[in-house]
């Protein structure tokens, strides 16, 4: 019998168990071959694995997905313009401020709110594209990011349909009652009105922790929130999820693109924290959080006391179902905290969590649509 043996000058082994396999005696070293290329193989992925978990964390950058153009540039935020006409009333779109970039309401194809209003009536669409917070802007307080909020809606004329997302909600809320002429519609989807309903996370925190704990963050950011610890936080909810499982499952997809592609999208926007001015984060977490005093007809926005009596305009509220940042409760007492009549509002509850309101495929493809048209309707 003849046994084929390797080239003296080669040295890359013939590992097939074709030639090996009726050979029982060569059984351990084929093994032996196996055993070495499989962890030859292994540390390869292991550092592509590395490189990639890097580049996740410390190489990637928030992007817009639809083109856009800079139509102001103010000392808070850029106000971005996604129009692709001219009827109708102006969209704007006021991201959260909590973080995280305002790409999220562009997040990537099929999951853009802001084509979803582009693509069902409304072509005008704007963007609050809130500035990560410099030492300069420290200071900056609500009534800051209040007047530039006021400025957006004069430089698009002076009425607007005004779309307030999770901390924006507030914002654009409190915009509304202070300025009511200037809102023709209000959408609160994720926004916390009446944060002391239900049972959140952040009520949670802001009831359990004194302010001298969120001072004490401030002051470690020389004035400012800094985003980092942020999203620490944020991480530290879900441990599990953010340190194991999130590191495993690349580690078992890193050989599939399209996983990779999700991750490294979901990446830009996730772990690229903003930072806040200190005086506007302490002031949210006193007056909007502990105090309650938006929902109790008691906060002051540009030097007057406002009632949410005030907003009388057609107003939707979208809520998800398990969102244990902002639970419905507090979404939707804004049914009974405003001034417009119960017929003149739409309320809606998803199944799913917090971000997935605003770019969960399913919600960007069925249920904002419901809401641009439902907003057309009501403004036409």
């Amino acid at each position: 019998m003849r046994i084929n043996h390797l080239s003296p000058s080669s040295h890359k082994p013939d590992y097939s168990h074709r030639r090996y396999g009726c050979i029982p005696a060569l059984w351990p070293v084929c093994l032996g071959f196996e055993a070495e290329e499989n962890a030859r193989q292994n540390w390869e992925h292991t550092l592509n694995f590395i490189g990639e978990a890097y580049r996740i964390n410390h190489e990637l950058s928030p992007v817009w997905t639809t083109q856009n153009q800079i139509m102001l540039d103010l000392d808070t935020m850029y106000l971005r313009d996604f129009s692709t006409g001219s009827q109708g009333l102006p969209v704007l779109l006021d991201a959260p401020y909590a973080g995280h970039s305002a790409t999220i309401v562009d997040f990537a194809p099929g999951q853009s709110l802001v084509k979803a209003f582009l693509d069902n009536g409304h072509p005008q669409v704007f963007v609050t594209d809130w500035k990560s917070a410099t030492e300069e802007m420290k200071d900056f307080t609500i009534d800051t990011y209040l007047e530039a909020l006021n400025l957006a809606i004069d430089e698009l004329g002076g009425e607007v349909v005004l779309v307030g997302l999770c901390q924006g909600g507030w914002l654009s809320a409190a915009l509304a009652a202070r300025l009511p002429k200037k809102v023709k519609a209000l959408v609160l989807a994720g926004a916390p009105i009446d944060t002391q309903a239900g049972n959140g996370v952040i009520k949670k925190l802001t009831r359990d922790l004194s302010m001298s704990n969120y001072k004490a963050l401030v002051k470690r950011g020389n004035g400012r929130l800094l985003g980092q610890f942020m999203l620490q936080a944020w991480k530290g909810m879900h441990p599990d999820q953010q340190y194991i499982e999130k590191y495993i499952d690349l580690f078992s997809h890193l050989d599939d693109p399209h996983y990779v592609k999700r991750t490294e999208t979901f990446a830009r926007w996730y772990e690229y924290p903003l930072d806040l001015p200190g005086a506007f984060y302490l002031q949210v977490v006193q007056q909007l959080f502990k105090e309650n005093l938006l929902a109790r007809g008691e906060f002051i926005a540009l030097g007057k006391k406002i009632n949410l009596k005030a907003i009388t305009v057609p107003t939707y509220l979208l809520a998800g179902k398990s969102d244990d940042i902002t639970p419905p409760e507090q979404v939707l007492a804004a049914t009974h905290l405003i001034g417009t009549p119960p017929s003149h509002i739409a309320q809606k509850i998803v199944p799913g969590g917090h971000i997935g309101l605003f770019m969960g495929r399913k919600n960007i493809h069925e249920v904002w649509p419901e809401i641009a048209k439902w907003l057309s309707g009501m403004t036409d």
